[in-house]
């Protein structure tokens, strides 16, 4: 076995590769074995049954249950046939206009996202966020750490609507608020994706918290630009300045792989005539506070009446949902 040969551990990084390729193989092969062995259990009693066993056929009945169910779980893997969905993800969301009511409705998605994050036994940590000038927050940048992050994640790119009553609001009035929702792949290769120097533009500040009060009293926090692309990432989490600045390169360098990654994309979009205009009117998913009770995603047309326990993370029907569907559409 390739990790019981010595010095396997010496090169981290393609150790690592390894064990997660395995952890792959392993999450396939594993549940097959054990449906399979479920199986021809099932065959065997399935030759002893009779007509007057009514115990044996509830039991038999029970099992067979258990056995679909696991199939179909099996088969949800399909989905992830990304060569990117086994990594981290990056998940940044951004205040639509709007002003106090957008940042608020921002600070209300990060936590449903934190709180998706750790019920699914996924670490969440954020490397950047601007407060609201009176509340919530303008935008924030974030990591999912765990396996098939990006997987599941990557279906909640879009922009999201809030429909409710403002409490920022003196006369009660109804508000619409959107917030964009940009998810990509924490990756270490990022191909042929090189950083020429000439080309960026690294600004140092200081890191600040909510209120305007400092973290440090150092220009810790760090700003890059592309300047080709426009692209800035910004990190302020570290206390390090060295160590924001690693932090924002490697997200500027999973910005620019995902770019180049959707222009592939879109050019073969185009041989098929298929093509979606990204804009604040092309929301992916509706949260409707006020008159009434409901979320519901606009592609899969799945929908919800418990709009708390979705803003308390359960998403994962929805998720689940938009997976299946481009599973079908052969995405």
């Amino acid at each position: 076995m390739v990790m019981s040969q010595e010095g396997f551990w010496n090169n981290q990084t393609k150790a690592q590769e390894v064990v997660e390729k395995l952890k792959r193989h392993k999450r396939i092969i594993n549940p097959w074995t054990k449906l399979k062995k479920q199986y021809d259990e099932l065959s065997e009693l399935i030759e002893i049954l009779t007509t007057d066993d009514v115990k044996i056929i509830k039991d038999f009945q029970e099992e067979l249950g258990k056995l679909e169910k696991g199939c179909e779980a099996l088969e949800f893997e399909r989905v992830f046939s990304d060569s990117l969905d086994e990594k981290n993800a990056i998940v940044s969301i951004n205040a639509g206009a709007g002003g106090t009511e957008s940042c608020d409705w921002v600070s209300m998605l990060l936590r449903m996202y934190q709180r998706w994050a750790e019920r699914n036994g996924f670490d969440c940590t954020i490397v950047d966020i601007l407060p609201g000038e009176e509340a919530g927050v303008k935008n924030v940048t974030f990591f999912v750490r765990g396996s098939l992050g990006y997987g599941y994640l990557k279906a909640e790119r879009g922009v999201h609507r809030l429909v409710r009553i403002s409490p920022f609001d003196t006369n009660k009035r109804r508000h619409t608020s959107f917030a964009s929702v940009d998810v990509i792949a924490e990756v270490e290769d990022t191909g042929d994706v090189d950083l020429n120097p000439s080309e960026l533009r690294i600004d140092t500040y200081r890191s600040g918290g909510a209120g305007g009060q400092h973290v440090n009293k150092t220009d810790s926090a760090v700003r890059i630009t592309h300047i080709p692309t426009g692209i800035v990432v910004q990190c302020q989490n570290e206390r390090s300045q060295h160590k924001n600045k690693s932090m924002a390169m490697k997200v500027l360098k999973a910005r620019l792989y995902q770019r180049r990654k959707h222009e592939e994309e879109e050019k073969r979009k185009k041989q098929y005539g298929e093509k979606k205009e990204i804009a604040w009117g092309s929301q992916i998913r509706s949260y409707v506070f006020h008159p009434y009770s409901m979320v519901k995603d606009h592609r899969t047309n799945h929908e919800t009446s418990s709009v708390q326990k979705v803003m308390d993370g359960e998403i994962d029907d929805f998720i689940e949902a938009y997976l299946k569907m481009n599973l079908k559409k052969g995405k």
